[in-house]
C-alpha cells in the first residue's frame, strides 16, 4: 500500500496566510480541517505553516508525507450514524523553530501572513519572567509570539496595515486577553520601546476564543483497517466527532477577513463569548457532570453505556430541559439544539469515555458546572431542581472510601475497587466522614464553604432533600433511588 504524500494528493500551491503554532491532533482536525474547507469554497485562498512550539518530538511524519494527512468525522448526527473522512492539503510546510530556527524566523517578514493560531495547552499561555529576547526561540510561546511580532514590525518598519490576527484555542477563559497580557509584559520587560506597544495595540488583533470538538487522533487499533478503505497508508490519520463549535471574540470585526463561516462552517464571530461558554459549560460539561456519579453507580464504565441505558439517558435529558436550559440567556431554540447535539456526542460509539475520567475533581467541577444553574433555577422558581439536587447526593455515594492510596480515594462499587482522583482537602474531607449518618455527612458537606464559596445548607429543604437521596442510595442502590424518584416505580 502507498504512503500518502502529495503524489497521491496533489494540491494547488497557496500563499501562505496562516502560521500555526501546534502540530498536535486537535488544530489538524479543527483548524485546519475548516481552512481546507475553506479553500475548497473559494471564501479564504491561504496556506498554513506549522511551527513545532517545542523542543523535543519530531516533523519526520509531515516531511515524508508532503504535509497530507485524513481526518475522519465519526459519530451521530441528527440521530444518525455518520462517517467522512477529509484529506487535508492547506498545510504548506511544517517547521521546528528550535533546529531550523532562520527559516521560522524568516516567516516574520512573509508579506502574505495575517494570521497565528495557536495550541499550545492550557500551560502555554503563562508569562515566563525568566525567558529571554536573545533566545533563539525564546522558551514559552509568549516569549515567541513577541519576538516574532517585534521583528514583523521592524521588517515592515512599523506599516498598521502588516500587524497579525492572533487566534489562540488554548482552553483558558479569555484566551485572547490573557496572551495580549504577556505580550506586553514582555515587550516591557525586554525593552522593546513604545512603538512596537503602540503597534501591537493598533495593528495586531487579539482574539479570544471558545472551541468545541472531541478529537479522538490516530485510531492505534483501526488504522490498517481504515486504510484499506481510503487506499493509501497514512500516518498522521486524525479521528474526531462530526460535531465543531468556533466561537471568536474580537472588539474589531475580522469576518470579512476570515470568512469560515461563509461556507457554512460552524464559525461564529461576536463581541461577547460568554453566553456561549455558559452554554458550552452548562450543559455539555454540567451534563457530564451532573449524571457520571449516578451513571458509574448503576453498573456503568463509559459514556456509551450510560446512554443505552433509559434511566440514565432520560435523567440527563430531564436535567437539560427541564433545570439547565430554562436558566439560560440565548434562545431557547438554540439551547435545545445544542442540547440535542450533546446527546448525539455521548451516543457517539466511536468514543470511548470512561466515566471515572470525567469524575476527576467532581467536587470543584460541579461548583463550576453545575451550582450556576442549580442556585438560578432556585432563584427563578423558588424550588429545588430535583436532578441536580440528586446529582448532589450520588457525588457524595460516589466518593464512599475506606482509605487514601496514592492520592486517591479507594472504593467499592458492587464490591469491586475503584479510585476517586480529587483534591487533598476533598478526598480527606471524605473519608474522616465516611462513618458518619447520611444526614450527618451531609450537613458537614453542604456547610462546606471552601467546597461551595458559600453555606448552601442554608438553602431551605437542601440538606433534607439530598441526605433521604444519600441515605436512599446507600440502603437500596442507585438504579432504584433514581426509579422511585424519576420513574415512578418502586422497583427496578
Amino acid at each position: 500500500m502507498k504512503r500518502l504524500s502529495a503524489a497521491i494528493a496533489p494540491a494547488q500551491k497557496r500563499v501562505v496566510k496562516v502560521l500555526q503554532f501546534g502540530e498536535g491532533n486537535f488544530l489538524r482536525a479543527f483548524v485546519d480541517y475548516m481552512l481546507d474547507i475553506a479553500n475548497e469554497n473559494a471564501v479564504f485562498d491561504g496556506g498554513v505553516v506549522i511551527i513545532k512550539p517545542i523542543a523535543y518530538g519530531s516533523l519526520d511524519r509531515f516531511e515524508e508525507q508532503n504535509c497530507r494527512y485524513t481526518v475522519l468525522l465519526r459519530g451521530i448526527e441528527d440521530g444518525k450514524l455518520v462517517e467522512t473522512s477529509r484529506l487535508i492539503t492547506c498545510v504548506e510546510d511544517a517547521v521546528d523553530c528550535y533546529t531550523d530556527y532562520e527559516k521560522y524566523a524568516a516567516f516574520a517578514a512573509l508579506d502574505s501572513l495575517r494570521f497565528i493560531v495557536s495550541n499550545t495547552t492550557e500551560a502555554g499561555i503563562v508569562l515566563d519572567e525568566e525567558d529571554r529576547f536573545d533566545y533563539t526561540p525564546p522558551h514559552s510561546y509568549p516569549g515567541k509570539l513577541t519576538k516574532f511580532l517585534y521583528e514583523r514590525a521592524e521588517a515592515f518598519h512599523y506599516d498598521p496595515k502588516k500587524g497579525l490576527i492572533v487566534l489562540p484555542v488554548e482552553l483558558i477563559d479569555d484566551n485572547g486577553v490573557v496572551l495580549r497580557q504577556c505580550v506586553h509584559a514582555l515587550a516591557k520587560r525586554w525593552e522593546l520601546g513604545g512603538r512596537f506597544i503602540k503597534w501591537l495595540d493598533d495593528a495586531c488583533i487579539f482574539t479570544s476564543t471558545l472551541v468545541d470538538r472531541i478529537v479522538t487522533g490516530y485510531p492505534r487499533d483501526e488504522a490498517e483497517a481504515i486504510w484499506k478503505k481510503l487506499g493509501y497508508e497514512d500516518q498522521l490519520l486524525d479521528t474526531a466527532e462530526p460535531f465543531g463549535l468556533w466561537v471568536i471574540e474580537s472588539q474589531k470585526d475580522i469576518q470579512s477577513e476570515f470568512p469560515l463561516d461563509a461556507c457554512g462552517l460552524p464559525v461564529i464571530f461576536t463581541d461577547n463569548q460568554k453566553p456561549y461558554k455558559q452554554r458550552k459549560v452548562r450543559i455539555l460539561n454540567g451534563a457530564h457532570t451532573s449524571f457520571v456519579p449516578a451513571a458509574y453507580l448503576c453498573g456503568h464504565d463509559l459514556v456509551k453505556q450510560a446512554m443505552a441505558d433509559p434511566l440514565i439517558k432520560q435523567f440527563i435529558l430531564d436535567t437539560l430541559h427541564q433545570e439547565v436550559i430554562p436558566t439560560l440567556t440565548l434562545p431557547k431554540a438554540d439551547l435545545d439544539a445544542f442540547a440535542d447535539a450533546v446527546i448525539g456526542r455521548f451516543e457517539n460509539p466511536f468514543i470511548h469515555h470512561r466515566l471515572l475520567s470525567i469524575s476527576l475533581n467532581s467536587v470543584s467541577k460541579w461548583r463550576a458546572r453545575c451550582m450556576p444553574s442549580f442556585l438560578a433555577y432556585i432563584d427563578q422558581y423558588g424550588s429545588l431542581p430535583a436532578h441536580l439536587t440528586f446529582s448532589l447526593a450520588a457525588l457524595m455515594a460516589l466518593y464512599q472510601g475506606h482509605e487514601i492510596k496514592d492520592g486517591a480515594l479507594m472504593c467499592k462499587r458492587d464490591g469491586v475497587p475503584y479510585q476517586i482522583l480529587d483534591g487533598e482537602a476533598v478526598l480527606t474531607f471524605f473519608l474522616n466522614n465516611a462513618k458518619l449518618s447520611a444526614q450527618e455527612q451531609t450537613v458537614l458537606f453542604l456547610q462546606n464553604e471552601a467546597f461551595w464559596g458559600q453555606n448552601l445548607s442554608a438553602i431551605p429543604g437542601l440538606t433534607q432533600t439530598v441526605s433521604r437521596a444519600f441515605e436512599d442510595i446507600k440502603q437500596n442502590g442507585m438504579k432504584q433511588a433514581l426509579a422511585e424518584r424519576f420513574c415512578g416505580n418502586t422497583k427496578i
